[in-house]
């Protein structure tokens, strides 16, 4: 279900979903994001926000599987968040609201 939605006019969309009360972020920038240097899959490309309690932890976690680091884990727009890229070349935020 989605329960939160935000379009930009320039293209841009963030959306929550709940899954059996599980939450979890989409987003997908617009053409013209400078942050936007991921190789698409499939035509497009996604960026996912994983909401932990323990986001060093998990994020850490990536990084020793395989993923890069995109920017560490710090405070922001009342968030805890890092983001990183994993083998695949999707882009994670794993962070939570502070």
């Amino acid at each position: 279900m989605e329960t939160y939605r935000l379009e930009t006019p320039n293209g841009g969309l963030v959306v929550k979903l709940s899954v059996d009360g599980a939450e979890f972020w989409l987003s997908i920038e617009s053409a013209d994001d400078a942050s936007l240097n991921v190789q698409p899959l499939g035509g497009n490309s996604v960026r996912m926000i994983l909401t932990v309690k323990n986001p060093e932890e998990i994020f850490n976690q990536a990084i020793k599987a395989g993923a890069s680091e995109v920017f560490p884990v710090g405070e922001n727009h009342r968030w805890k968040l890092g983001r990183l890229v994993d083998p695949f070349g999707l882009h994670w935020k794993i962070g939570h609201p502070v």
